[in-house]
Parts: structure tokens; sequence; C-alpha cells
């Protein structure tokens, strides 16, 4: 599991890139703990990263700093929707410090 910090004014984006397995049925779910409302997370669409048929995908996804002063742990899990029960395939966790703009 990888760990990242960021520091973002308010109004200034993320764009984080996740490797998706979308062919393999696993989806990238977030979560945010903290100060849940000094960011805002969206879904970008995704980036092929090869052109084989079931070739990984890139997911981006957008943060954005709302809350100056606010401390947010996002935790992204890797997981396949139909097996709740199954441990994340991956996990990727950004820690996000908001600013004054």
């Amino acid at each position: 599991m990888e760990v990242r910090e960021v520091a973002l004014r308010a109004g200034e984006g993320y764009e984080l890139r996740l490797t998706g397995r979308g062919a393999r049925g696993y989806v990238w779910i977030w979560q945010v703990s903290g100060d849940a409302d000094a960011v805002a997370v969206s879904e970008g669409g995704a980036v092929p990263a090869g052109a084989a048929p079931g070739a990984p995908v890139e997911r981006t996804y957008l943060v954005r700093g709302r809350r100056p002063g606010g401390r947010a742990r996002i935790r992204f899990a890797q997981v396949r929707p139909p097996y709740p029960e199954e441990a994340p395939y991956d996990e990727f966790v950004l820690d996000v410090r908001v600013t004054a703009p």
C-alpha cells in the first residue's frame, strides 16, 4: 500500500492516476476520513495503458481542496463489488492538507 501526502490550496485540484483492473472485475472505491468536508473527490475517467484487449487501464481521480485548515485522508481500495468479503486487491492512501488560497 502506497501512502502519499499533498498540500492543496482551497480550490486547487490534484489529479491522481491509479491502474485499474476492470477486465478482472475490480473497481476503485474511496472513503474520506478526517475533515471530510475539506476535500472533494471525483472520478475523471480512463486512460488506456496498453493496446491489447484486457490490458490495464489507468483511472483518474480529481481531488480538490475545499476548506482551508482541513486535513483529510482518502483511502482508495481496489475491490470486486460482487465479493464484498474479499480483501482489496490494492490500496492507496492520500493524506491531504488544505491551505488558504
